[in-house]
């Protein structure tokens, strides 16, 4: 698989699972060892967990768009940065629900097989400007930092 190829898997992976909800599909490009890890949940996911998190993200957010902005791959790696828009209708993550239609921008460096399937995502979102969105104060770095 050429590099073009293993990049349009990772976008078809986002359109169908972030945009589409197709997620038994989506599930069905993943390694058996898939990992998801991002700043935002505590441990990794596999696979089910992953599907079951975006279910409940796109079901607080049922206007939600993924827009891939840039899309660069080498070897098996790919990075994709995305921005994430859309509306909070319910609580999310801990997050509370709001009118106000959000930009969230995110960073997402994927690990494919040599069997190109997706082994592993890691992804960072940029919380502090989604949270001043949504008007909470920002969390200074030593009030996280420190216990």
């Amino acid at each position: 698989m050429s590099l073009e190829d293993r990049k349009k898997l990772v976008l078809h992976h986002i359109d169908l699972s972030w945009n589409k909800g197709r997620l038994a599909l989506a599930e069905q490009l993943h390694s058996k060892d898939f990992l998801y890890k991002s700043a935002f949940i505590g441990n990794p996911l596999g696979s089910n967990d992953y599907a079951k998190m975006i279910q409940d993200i796109r079901s607080a957010m049922p206007d939600l768009e993924v827009v891939v902005e840039e899309c660069i791959a080498e070897g098996y790696k790919v990075v994709t940065w995305s921005t994430l828009i859309g509306t909070i209708e319910k609580p999310a993550l801990g997050y509370p629900p709001s009118d106000k239609v959000l930009s969230i921008s995110a960073m997402a460096f994927w690990t494919l097989t040599p069997a190109n399937e997706i082994q592993e995502i890691c992804t960072m979102f940029d919380m502090e400007s989604f949270r001043s969105q949504l008007g909470l104060e920002n969390r200074r770095f030593a009030e996280i930092a420190l216990p």
